[in-house]
């Protein structure tokens, strides 16, 4: 089966040149090779049939026809040693704790703009910059919760970030269930391997919201605020929900009293400390926001800012994770720890300089380009493998509104095999590290790993045809 696999000029997870696995996958290269393709293909057509059952499903919304999708799970895990997740670890506690001390300063003193360490109009203008968040005092000062952080390894086999999502960021659940899956299917492969366990991380996640309760609350009631059944997400938020024993609210369950929220219950109304919110800013308060949402709840944004409840992630987040202001993180971290970063950025030219933005246009054929406030791989242009229409359409996009848009340089994101039915194949993927931020930063072992299954793409994300794998953080 991995007789054909080729390697070429990428950095393989499992394999190195002429087909020798790493140390830490030999194990499981020689498990595999062991095995008949008739028996592979019987357990991987189970592991989706898994999927299915359990109704493990995302809605892809660019898709014509609104078809709710399986994501497809490739079972060769991502295998992360222990030497590498701890470096990994400490970059990712280092990236977040400065991303959220640039939230209490953004939303309060702005002293790094005062101090010019990034342009003010960046910052004012940007569509995810929030008036409506500034001065509240988030309890803790914290605004980042839970923290999504995309990370790939380029040609050298070194991790770098590529995306930091701090609004809404989704995946949770499926890292639980790719677990699950591979336990059921492919038990036999875990007898060989010590792996972090992600058993008690739901107890994590919960004490993570119970310790930004307003004013200390004991017991806080906690809530997942969902836009409901027909949002992409839905599964995320209710598996999170159920695995964390908290109700799975929509905003007509809650209403605002006294600058207090509520939740409708058949006994009378609750109180409610904490909100962790899946809706986007725009529609969490129609008295403040977008005056026709049937999402939110009237006086949300009040009743936070008089310090009765907990928003979280906090509103206005977006402004952190914006691909413009991605270019300034390593900045930050000099700028607020006094640290050199850990974990490096992917280079990234900004089209609202005419000098980088000329360089861009004459090499579209060769780059990245990615719209700033977009997310899920939407109106991304990968170069190489646009056609000369779609870069003209871009080079248009470009000229209109160049400050709406980022380039960077292709990189070639590493890669694991994928089975193929007779063989094995290489296809590139990336890690969507989950960072909950509580009484203390804590990293959740290992994370969600997506694989972009058509061969030579570099699009990971599901709603774009990506699949996932299970990934494993060995102890030893």
């Amino acid at each position: 089966m991995f007789n054909t696999y080729k390697t070429e000029s990428f950095f393989d997870e499992m394999l190195q040149e002429k087909g020798r696995p790493r140390k830490h996958y030999q194990v499981l290269h020689d498990r595999l090779s062991s095995l008949p393709p008739d028996e592979l293909q019987h357990r991987h057509e189970a592991a989706q049939q898994n999927f299915l059952r359990q109704g493990i499903t995302f809605t892809v919304y660019n898709d014509q026809q609104g078809s709710e999708r399986t994501i497809p799970f490739d079972f060769i895990p991502n295998i992360i040693p222990k030497h590498e997740w701890r470096h990994l670890e400490k970059g990712l506690i280092q990236r977040v704790k400065a991303l959220n001390l640039f939230l209490d300063d953004i939303y309060n003193d702005q002293q790094i703009l005062k101090d010019g360490m990034i342009p003010r109009d960046l910052v004012v203008t940007c569509s995810h910059f929030y008036p409506q968040a500034t001065k509240i005092k988030a309890p803790r000062r914290n605004h980042v919760f839970m923290a999504g952080i995309d990370l790939i390894k380029d040609e050298q086999g070194e991790f770098r970030v590529l995306e930091d999502n701090l609004r809404n960021p989704s995946g949770l659940s499926y890292v639980f269930q790719n677990r699950h899956v591979m336990r059921q299917i492919f038990p036999d492969f875990f007898q060989d391997y010590n792996i972090l366990s992600l058993e008690d991380q739901f107890t994590h996640i919960h004490d993570a919201l119970s310790s930004i309760a307003p004013n200390n609350a004991p017991n806080p009631n906690i809530v997942l605020l969902t836009p409901g059944v027909y949002n992409s997400a839905y599964f995320d938020h209710s598996f999170i929900a159920q695995q964390l024993g908290i109700e799975l609210v929509e905003g007509r369950d809650l209403l605002v009293r006294d600058r207090t929220v509520y939740m409708k219950t058949t006994r009378g109304l609750k109180r409610v400390d904490v909100i962790y919110r899946r809706i986007d800013d725009d529609f969490l308060d129609p008295l403040e926001f977008l005056p026709d949402s049937m999402l939110g709840v009237a006086g949300l944004m009040d009743a936070y800012r008089a310090g009765n409840v907990t928003i979280c992630n906090g509103v206005g987040n977006g402004i952190a994770d914006d691909k413009a202001i991605y270019h300034y993180v390593p900045s930050m971290i000099r700028y607020y720890l006094g640290e050199e970063p850990l974990i490096k950025n992917v280079e990234t030219y900004f089209l609202r300089d005419p000098e980088q933005r000329d360089y861009v246009l004459a090499n579209l054929d060769k780059l990245v380009v990615k719209q700033t406030d977009a997310s899920g791989g939407y109106n991304m242009l990968i170069g190489p493998h646009a056609t000369i229409e779609e870069r003209d359409r871009f080079r248009k996009k470009i000229e209109q509104a160049p400050a709406h848009f980022i380039a960077q340089p292709v990189v070639q994101l590493s890669r694991l095999p994928v089975f193929r039915g007779d063989r094995f194949s290489g296809c590139h993927i990336d890690l969507r590290a989950f960072v909950f931020n509580g009484e203390r930063p804590h990293v959740f072992p290992g994370g969600l790993t997506r694989v972009a299954l058509k061969e030579g793409s570099l699009v990971v994300n599901s709603s774009q045809g990506g699949g996932a794998k299970d990934t494993w953080v060995t102890t030893d």
